[in-house]
């Protein structure tokens, strides 16, 4: 499998559907919700965490037909052959799917983000090793506090924003110098 085209969704209400309802699930759960999408979970017993977010929840095994509505579905079940029917028809439907810790049944890959502020960078192993997408993901993490990558951005967009409130294109601007100005970085 090839997981080779990064890209960031807006899910703001989105129907989105998660299969499961562990502590994988709830991980996946609080994701979507910070990226505002409409989530709903289909599980036969689900983490008080998940039961907290005031989501709606069907307390049921997962039904053909349950991805009536939805645009996007991720199984977290530790049911091999659940997660492989949800994936076969979310693909039958046209509906992009992500099978936690199963490439093999995944139409995409969700990557390790680090973020700071503004800033957000997403590492990827194409499903082989999330553990080591993790770890980058905290190295970078870190990093881009220490130079202030999220702060950079602010600073940025109030420059960009100025330059377009007096008119000016933005396009034909070499940024480079302003860029390094704006990052704390080491002399």
């Amino acid at each position: 499998m090839a997981f080779d085209y990064p890209i960031m969704l807006d899910l703001t209400g989105v129907p989105v559907l998660v299969v499961g309802g562990g502590r994988i699930a709830l991980r996946k759960v609080e994701g979507l919700l910070s990226a505002c999408a409409d989530v709903a979970v289909v599980a036969p017993s689900v983490a008080d965490g998940i039961r907290n977010l005031g989501i709606r929840i069907v307390k049921r095994h997962y039904e053909s037909g349950d991805l009536d509505g939805v645009r996007l579905v991720i199984t977290a079940t530790d049911v091999p052959h659940v997660n492989a029917a949800v994936a076969v028809e979310a693909t039958r439907r046209g509906i992009w799917v992500n099978s936690a810790d199963d490439p093999a049944n995944c139409t995409f890959t969700l990557p390790a983000v680090a973020r700071d502020g503004d800033v957000t960078v997403a590492v990827g192993t194409g499903g082989a090793s999330p553990a080591l997408a993790s770890h980058l993901r905290s190295e970078i993490e870190a990093w881009l506090a220490e130079i202030g990558a999220g702060e950079a951005a602010t600073t940025l967009a109030q420059q960009r924003a100025e330059m377009h409130a007096n008119g000016q294109s933005t396009e034909s601007i070499d940024w480079s110098a302003r860029v390094r100005a704006a990052l704390r970085t080491q002399p």
